[in-house]
């Protein structure tokens, strides 16, 4: 009797253990082939060579320079940190933005970079937070107050979702676009996409009005992404990618594996970025919609951007992680200008540009961070209500979980005179308005108060 051939004899033939091993070893001893039968049979399976890393680094364009020693390091670690990832075999280009600033270990693309795949999707180059974008909308000569006021009343900020009484309407033609979507279908998907729609999250979200200082109108701008749904999608693509990257480069970095656009789950995963950008779009769309309803008054005008997105151009993908799209052909439904929020004592930024060989069509997101928050924390002195008063004197800024989060103060992000003026030194858009400040709404530390830390300490107060 034949001795049956085990995954051992495969592996020893050279072959990558993999979900194919299991039938074809079953079809091998069913069939009793061997030598030059059985290798015949196992050359379909081979795998290809691994794809190698670049030799060196892609040439990358530096469109940032540090002004003062703190800035120093920031920038020394945000291109080491670009001369890592550039050596990631699908990239072509890249660019990295003044208001660059760390976003992990080594060879992780920093918050405020460009980087150009040919035929690969990057999961980890657009990071959980897909589709952040800023909405604007023109509200003519409404009172600033009034509108702050009736957008706080409507917004929703912190963990989780709105409750089935407060959600607003799913539009059907966006539920038939997530249920035929690989990605989008499952059931606990469609259910946080319904309850997130109209919640703008944490961290550096914000709600923000103010005045043109061209025309004098009250205007609102928000900042946020796609929430829980984009939150999800990245989690399946970063599996998938993951998968591909150990069978076409184990030494590509995790945080850079790569979907091939030329797949199935590549189209799929395009597609699914497409419906969430339609998300999110509709997701900053409630909110502003629901203050002129609230207020009975009319939309002057709308108009709005992502800036950390997947961008397509033929076979190419140009991934920017916190950089806002100049070119024209990165955004299918522009209506207007760009928007460059900078802090919340600073004006929000409207911008026009062309796209250069440098700026690879693409400008700052904002003003970037030179030290962590953990480091900004313990730089200041003075208490938090001190600390707050003095930052945000002027305007009318707020909290929504009425908890002050000092790292979300303007001191805690780059100078923005120093992002504005190496705008204009290396060709990042050109400046046609300013949104000057009125107030602004952000999450605020919701967690000092989070409803898991209430009851433990009441359990603690029971015992």
């Amino acid at each position: 009797m034949k001795t049956k051939i085990t995954g051992h004899d495969v592996i020893a033939l050279g072959f990558r253990q993999g979900k194919w091993m299991k039938d074809a070893i079953a079809h091998i001893n069913e069939n009793e082939l061997e030598g030059d039968a059985m290798n015949s049979y196992l050359e379909q399976f081979k795998s290809p060579d691994p794809i190698a890393l670049h030799a060196k680094s892609v040439d990358f364009s530096i469109n940032i320079k540090a002004e003062n020693e703190e800035e120093k390091d920031n920038v020394a670690k945000v291109i080491n940190s670009m001369q890592t990832l550039m050596k990631t075999p699908t990239l072509v280009d890249g660019a990295i933005m003044p208001d660059a600033c760390p976003a992990g270990p080594d060879g992780t693309i920093p918050v405020g970079g460009v980087a150009v795949a040919k035929n690969a999707i990057h999961p980890g180059m657009h990071s959980a937070d897909i589709c952040c974008s800023v909405m604007l909308t023109d509200f003519g000569k409404a009172d600033p107050k009034d509108i702050l006021d009736a957008a706080h009343a409507s917004t929703h900020f912190g963990p989780g979702g709105r409750d089935r009484d407060s959600q607003f309407q799913f539009p059907k033609a966006l539920l038939d676009a997530f249920e035929s979507n690989y990605f989008l279908s499952d059931g606990n998907m469609l259910q946080i996409a319904r309850s997130h729609l109209g919640t703008q999250g944490d961290g550096n979200h914000f709600l923000f009005v103010g005045t043109s200082k061209k025309t004098g109108n009250t205007m609102m701008v928000t900042h946020h992404g796609s929430r829980g749904p984009g939150a999800r999608l990245y989690s399946k693509g970063m599996k998938i990618a993951e998968r591909y990257r150990k069978e076409l480069s184990p030494e590509t970095k995790k945080q850079n594996a790569w979907i091939p656009f030329d797949t199935e789950e590549g189209q799929s995963y395009w597609d699914a970025l497409q419906i969430i950008r339609d998300w999110t779009k509709k997701n900053h769309e409630v909110l502003h919609d629901a203050v002129a309803q609230n207020l009975e008054i009319d939309i002057d005008n709308r108009y709005w951007n992502e800036h950390n997105f997947v961008f397509k151009d033929g076979d190419l993908f140009y991934h920017a992680k916190g950089a806002t799209p100049l070119d024209a052909r990165f955004m299918p439904d522009i209506t207007g200008p760009r928007l460059i929020p900078l802090n919340m004592s600073e004006p929000v930024l409207i911008v026009e540009g062309s796209t250069t060989k440098t700026n690879l069509g693409f400008a700052p997101h904002g003003a970037g961070r030179n030290v962590s928050r953990t480091q900004h924390r313990k730089s200041k002195t003075g208490t938090i209500m001190q600390i707050f008063k003095e930052e945000t004197r002027g305007i009318d800024a707020r909290f929504f979980s009425k908890e002050i989060d000092i790292t979300e103060l303007p001191s805690a992000y780059k100078n923005a005179k120093t992002v504005r003026a190496q705008m204009d030194e290396f060709g990042l858009g050109t400046v046609i308005d300013e949104v000057m400040p009125y107030g602004s709404i952000m999450a605020g530390d919701w967690q000092k108060n989070a409803p898991w830390k209430i009851k433990r300490e009441k359990r603690k107060r029971n015992k």
